[in-house]
């Protein structure tokens, strides 16, 4: 069985919460191990503070239209039975230095540094990561990660 699930939402740090819970709760009713849950739902949270952050023109939480204008953005997720993959997809500038979908490399954040330790823990803590930018006019970037999943005894959606 299938499940996913796409949210539009301002880029307001209020967001970010909400979609971490409606993950953990779809993936708790799945019957999801619970250490797989959190893993994902701290790498959701990153991914989100990341659009808030930096995925509009203006300041964050500015002329909020819904996900399509400059001030949103759209969180879809995916569980197959074999493993669950989330995007993140912004309408700001995008990863600097990317073309075609394959952003330039990043210098590791500092332990001092406040800022660019989101990306390297969302890349810790999935199994596989990609870091784009939309194609168009557009613009914007997309921040797409999977993990295998790992099912409760009891998982009432397990696939056989």
């Amino acid at each position: 069985m299938s499940i996913w699930w796409s949210l539009h939402l301002r880029r307001e740090a209020a967001s970010v919460p909400l979609a971490r819970r409606l993950l953990i709760g779809t993936m708790e009713t799945a019957g999801v191990d619970p250490d797989v849950s959190y893993d994902l739902s701290v790498a959701l949270s990153e991914a989100c503070a990341n659009a808030v952050e930096h995925g509009g023109a203006g300041a964050p939480g500015g002329s909020a239209a819904g996900a399509g204008g400059a001030g949103g953005y759209r969180v879809t997720a995916y569980l197959d039975g074999e493993k669950c993959r989330i995007e993140v997809t912004d309408s700001g500038p995008g990863f600097p230095g990317a073309s075609r979908g394959c952003p330039a490399p990043r210098p590791r954040a500092a332990e001092t540094d406040e800022h660019g330790r989101g990306l390297c823990l969302i890349e810790e803590l999935a199994d596989h990561v990609h870091l784009g930018n939309k194609p168009g006019r557009g613009g914007g970037a997309v921040i797409s990660f999977d993990k295998i999943l790992k099912w409760r005894e009891d998982a009432p959606l397990m696939t056989a």
